[in-house]
């Protein structure tokens, strides 16, 4: 290990052999302010560069001490331009007799998934249709005048604002579907534009904060349904998913009545997330971080919308509108993303490679059309996991490949009944339930 400098310098004299390191060296350092990776069998200690990590320091902090080669492609579209970031951080590389993948991985699915990804990118499908996107942002500003228009034509009655609520609603869904979209850098080359699209989707159209869902998602998609490396399944002590529900079963942890969460779900869950959770979270994470361009953006939106409803219905009435749809957006939100995830494992982090650990924590919904653009293409869950970056257009002309690459080496390529999702949902939270509730009573 001689010849290392200090982190963040250079490993030696350029033109100087590299250190090398074996894997058992490498694990020791996946600790707070010490944190090592591999990328391409190249060693980085990225102890100080972390929290000036544009995805966040726990995004790339959840690879230490892991060989993160695919993360890396998965994530970052232009590869030459990230690796004059890490070249700096570069203090050696792996023994020439070491794995490239550390412990009992599947090498040969590693190669096959890899050139698996080559045939996409040789297919150009990680090269988005501008076109695309911008239909699908005017039939969001379409449905927002639509719903306006509604109460403009027919007055504030119950009718016409239930359905300007619904319309509403759906707008914001498929606002939640086109911003994601441009969170993954899909649709602009450029990532200047595609971040300041963001910004108008997610705060004018949507209310929120861009950096904010940026810094959540990432981590859901680098390590899915990993308890406290995703936010998405980290739900203790509210619901129990997966491995929690015997832990907290087992430490005779009772804060509510788990056995019953299927049933209180309903009441919680998908009716609140977004109007509290998201709202509340979102606030602190724009102030604590002083995000105060997205809190603009944020208080544009809040600003548009009472000035448009404000005349028919007064303050008190907007903020009722605002609550109904929020609610309603939450019941999309909820049901839609979590159909793929949540009936999937759940459970502390197992170190395996990239496709296995995406697939063990997806599952796909029956292709349609309506299934499409309900969904945002979220149906596609598999390849949108396995290529976070792939514009969503594409994820058709993918599939194939990904199911042959699945039956080759054995892994499960779910696909499910739109309504059999929806149904699994409550199914693994009843099982989760169930099984605290035996491990409470008799460990």
């Amino acid at each position: 290990m001689g010849g290392v400098g200090e982190p963040g310098e250079g490993p030696g004299p350029r033109g100087a052999p590299l250190p090398t390191f074996r894997w058992e060296q490498i694990r020791s350092h996946d600790l707070p302010g010490d944190k090592w990776l591999v990328i391409e069998r190249r060693v980085y200690d990225i102890s100080r560069w972390t929290k000036r990590h544009p995805g966040g320091s726990r995004l790339i902090g959840h690879h230490g001490a892991e060989d993160a080669t695919d993360a890396f492609r998965a994530f970052h579209s232009d590869l030459n331009f990230v690796r004059k970031f890490l070249q700096p951080l570069l203090i050696g590389e792996l023994a020439p007799d070491e794995p490239s993948l550390d412990g009992p991985q599947n090498a040969q699915l590693v190669e096959d998934f890899r050139a698996l990804r080559q045939a996409a990118e040789d297919m150009k499908l990680f090269e988005a249709k501008p076109s695309f996107f911008a239909l699908l942002l005017g039939h969001i500003l379409a449905m927002e005048v639509l719903a306006w228009l509604l109460i403009y034509l027919l007055g504030p009655g119950w009718v016409p604002s239930t359905l300007a609520a619904l319309i509403l609603a759906l707008s914001q869904a498929q606002s939640w579907c086109l911003q994601h979209d441009l969170g993954h850098s899909s649709v602009f080359q450029k990532s200047r534009w595609n971040h300041l699209a963001q910004q108008f989707v997610m705060g004018q159209l949507k209310g929120f904060s861009a950096h904010w869902w940026n810094f959540r998602h990432y981590q859901h998609h680098a390590k899915p349904n990993i308890f406290h490396k995703d936010p998405d399944v980290t739900l203790a002590p509210v619901f129990l998913l997966g491995e929690s529900s015997i832990e907290y079963g087992k430490k005779k942890r009772r804060y509510l009545p788990y056995n019953h969460q299927h049933l209180y779900f309903f009441l919680i869950g998908p009716p609140l997330l977004t109007l509290v959770n998201f709202e509340v979270e979102n606030l602190a994470y724009m102030l604590v971080c002083m995000r105060w361009t997205d809190l603009l953006w944020a208080a544009s939106f809040y600003f548009r919308f009472f000035l448009s409803y404000a005349p028919f219905y007064g303050i008190p009435g907007v903020l009722f509108l605002y609550v109904a749809v929020r609610v309603l957006e939450s019941h999309w939100f909820v049901w839609i993303t979590q159909m793929n995830h949540i009936p999937k494992e759940i459970g502390q982090e197992k170190h395996r490679d990239w496709a296995s650990s995406q697939l063990a924590a997806t599952c796909n919904v029956e292709q349609s059309v309506f299934n499409d653009w309900f969904c945002g293409h979220l149906n596609f869950q598999i390849e949108h996991h396995l290529f976070p970056t792939m514009p969503r257009h594409n994820y058709r002309r993918v599939a194939p490949l990904v199911r042959a690459l699945c039956a080759k080496h054995g892994l499960s390529y779910e696909v499910k009944p739109f309504l059999t999702a929806l149904a699994d949902i409550i199914r693994s939270l009843k099982k989760s339930g169930d099984t605290w509730l035996e491990a409470y009573l008799h460990q």
